[in-house]
């Protein structure tokens, strides 16, 4: 598996335009209901990644049997991490929900270990510790802060934990379904749950303005349409190494975009644990690869 040019530039593209979107979900439910929001996105996403999926000629069918598995795997990938995630976004500053987001990968060895009795090498054991330890930094920098939102952290780190169980879920999973198409269906999936949870738990509905509408337009067309275009064709010739590399960074430019669009002043345990989080995921995603190719 090689990256050309074209390919890096792509990856690179697509690591900015993910670190970005933190702000610009920041800005987005900052004055609006932020499951109404999400709503919003994923419902022009829908359309978006729908259009591209037949421009390439791509067909939306899914067989009868692989339904119930479709709803399985929607539910932790696509329900739980959307609606928690969202949430959590508006009590945190951009930056710290990034770096807790993107704490994913460490959670799916987790239930990996639990639930799957998969054997955990020293690697991720350490790579563990360095999440846990980075975890207890932010929480502890919520605490102290006047303003500060534990709960906020700890939807978020739900929201990860989901999304990882979802990640061990699809690597478990054989199913006869092109990876576009289901994600197509997952968000039609996800779609109901944001909806009737926004008119049951929030208030406040209204027209989004041009500033919310531009953070909609972002997520729908950018986030949901091109980027996971993009990763799903970049997936199948990346190496692992390079594609964990662009994961890894993308909290750290959520946290540098937040800074520069919001002006945000991230504390030392910010910095603290972007390092840590940095040396966790490496252990984790890192760490197998290099011994592979060892």
């Amino acid at each position: 598996m090689t990256l050309d040019r074209r390919g890096l530039i792509l990856l690179v593209i697509l690591t900015l335009a993910w670190g970005v979107n933190w702000p610009v979900m920041k800005i987005g439910v900052a004055h609006f209901p932020a499951l109404g929001f999400r709503f919003l996105c994923m419902a022009g996403g829908v359309v978006a990644l729908g259009l591209a999926l037949r421009l390439r000629g791509e067909s939306l069918a899914v067989p009868r049997a692989a339904w119930p598995t479709v709803v399985k795997l929607a539910i932790p990938n696509m329900v739980v991490w959307h609606l928690l995630a969202i949430c959590a976004v508006k009590m945190l500053s951009s930056g710290r929900a990034a770096i807790l987001g993107y704490t994913m990968p460490i959670w799916a060895v987790i239930w990996g270990l639990l639930l799957f009795r998969e054997r955990i090498a020293l690697s991720a054991w350490i790579g563990i510790g360095c999440a846990f330890t980075g975890t207890i930094l932010l929480l502890s920098g919520e605490l102290a802060a006047l303003t500060g939102s534990p709960s906020g952290t700890l939807l978020m780190l739900a929201a990860a934990a989901g999304w990882g169980y979802g990640t061990q879920l699809m690597k478990r999973t054989q199913l006869d379904v092109p990876i576009g198409t289901l994600t197509f269906w997952m968000l039609v999936i996800a779609l109901p749950f944001l909806g009737f949870g926004s008119l049951l738990l929030e208030s406040g509905w209204r027209m989004p303005n041009a500033i919310e509408w531009t953070a909609i337009g972002y997520n729908a067309v950018v986030v949901f349409a091109y980027c996971h275009l993009v990763w799903f064709a970049l997936a199948r010739s990346l190496p692992p190494v390079v594609s964990s590399l662009s994961i890894m960074f993308i909290p750290v430019v959520g946290v540098f975009s937040g800074m520069l669009m919001l002006g945000e002043r991230p504390h030392w345990q910010d910095y603290a644990a972007i390092v840590l989080m940095f040396a966790a995921l490496s252990s984790v995603m890192l760490g197998p690869s290099l011994r592979r190719h060892r």
